[in-house]
């Protein structure tokens, strides 16, 4: 909880990945409060009552999950609309034609997703979500000790330049920083 808050105000891509893993360390933890408190939530060090706050946060996380009936595999609601967000912000930095910069690392990328999309059997339902589902494929493989192809790496290293310029303006414009 922490730890999104903070991603949430600095980087909204790295606060939907972080959302994702959360949402996969649940599932992993098959549900169990016990165990996400054993191994999660008391690994914080934490004052103040946060780590009762830490625990709150990932048991509502949990009936979320299971209401939402996304136990298995998905995302929960409110990371599909953060997701959803994102997208529509890039729609609109690419109709605004004002961040060229922007408009050539998305036309750069633009390749590679449509190609990793079709290996992935249509892995978003749009860009950005495919992007995203990518650059979390290969940290889910890193994290395994599996090993990630050079092509695949020089995908993804394409994701991350246009995510990490579509965060970049996603966080100037909420702030007032930049209009469109």
């Amino acid at each position: 909880m922490l730890i999104a808050r903070q991603k949430r105000k600095e980087n909204i891509v790295e606060y939907i990945l972080y959302m994702w893993q959360v949402e996969d360390l649940i599932r992993a933890h098959q549900f169990d409060m016990a165990r996400i408190r054993k191994n999660i939530v008391d690994k914080f060090d934490s004052k103040n009552g946060e780590q009762e706050e830490i625990a709150r946060w990932y048991e509502n996380l949990l009936q979320m999950m299971e209401r939402e009936n996304v136990k298995e595999k998905g995302h929960l609601q409110i990371n599909r609309n953060q997701v959803n967000d994102l997208y529509e912000f890039h729609l609109l930095v690419m109709k605004s034609g004002q961040l060229p910069q922007y408009d050539t690392l998305f036309r750069q990328a633009k390749p590679f997703i449509d190609e990793f999309s079709a290996k992935a059997g249509g892995a978003g339902e749009n860009d950005v979500e495919t992007s995203l589902n990518a650059l979390y494929g290969v940290l889910l493989l890193k994290l395994k000790g599996e090993e990630v192809s050079p092509g695949t790496l020089a995908s993804v290293k394409m994701f991350s330049q246009f995510l990490a310029h579509l965060a970049h303006y996603y966080k100037q414009y909420e702030s007032g920083k930049l209009e469109l």
